[in-house]
């Protein structure tokens, strides 16, 4: 079982390091993400990303975007092979992101959500 806390920590210190290798390492090769900020960012419909190599991309472009991007942990919480991190996100705006964990501790499918 994953502790959140821990998790929690070492997630919001490898964003804030904005090495995209290390963030994807929580990742597995088939993550699905779910983010309204994919759409923003894209000017489309789309939602979702599947696969490692479209989120890379995606988070390589984000990351370029904003330079300064820092999140600040409120609240970690733990589920059902699963956490929620709840956190101050880019641009002022307040995150939930609930993830699942795989068989192998990683993270294979992701939901974001924003105030």
């Amino acid at each position: 079982m994953i502790n959140h806390k821990d998790f929690a920590r070492e997630w919001i210190h490898v964003w804030n390091s904005h090495d995209l290798e290390a963030i994807l390492s929580h990742y597995s090769d088939d993550i699905e993400i779910t983010t309204p900020m994919i759409s923003m960012a894209a000017g489309g419909k789309e939602s979702s990303l599947q696969g490692k190599e479209a989120v890379r991309d995606y988070w390589r472009k984000a990351l370029e975007k904003f330079p300064n991007l820092h999140f600040e942990l409120i609240q970690s919480t733990a589920g059902v092979d699963s956490v929620a991190l709840f956190y101050k996100s880019i641009m002022d705006k307040q995150a939930v992101e609930v993830m699942f964990f795989n068989e192998e501790g990683k993270i294979n499918k992701m939901y974001a959500h924003y105030d």
